[in-house]
């Protein structure tokens, strides 16, 4: 088996849009879109995984709620584990992109517009019967 890697990624649902990131230059698949998230490190929680990797990567302070689903993928650097949760964040805040190059608020019909990094995609599809 390949080396795994346990990430969270956080599902942001405001005025029945959801949000993407698109994952910079210097990132492995890089322009790939994304759940932003990152890296469960050794005694965390997902959640508090989740929480903290939102305040390096968005300068954010979220709530981490209900977990969504959980997906596999096997890339040629390692099998990564996403959990994704939904989450919040205070609506007059707007999330400053330390490592994305840009975030995009897509409607349920529009989630087909970008190219979703593979762990992503089944979070996506079950994101389409929930909403």
């Amino acid at each position: 088996m390949s080396k795994l890697i346990h990430v969270t990624g956080a599902v942001f649902v405001r005025d029945d849009r959801i949000m993407a990131a698109q994952r910079g230059e210097s990132k492995s698949l890089a322009g790939y879109w994304e759940f932003p998230g990152g890296k469960i490190e050794p005694g965390e929680t997902g959640e508090e995984s989740l929480a903290r990797e939102l305040h390096e990567e968005l300068l954010i302070d979220a709530t981490v709620g209900d977990f969504i689903a959980r997906s596999e993928y096997e890339y040629s650097f390692g099998t990564v584990r996403l959990d994704a949760y939904f989450c919040t964040f205070s609506d007059d805040v707007e999330p400053q992109l330390t490592e994305h190059a840009q975030v995009r608020w897509l409607a349920a019909d529009e989630l087909d517009d970008v190219e979703w990094a593979p762990a992503d995609i089944p979070i996506i599809d079950e994101l389409k019967t929930r909403l």
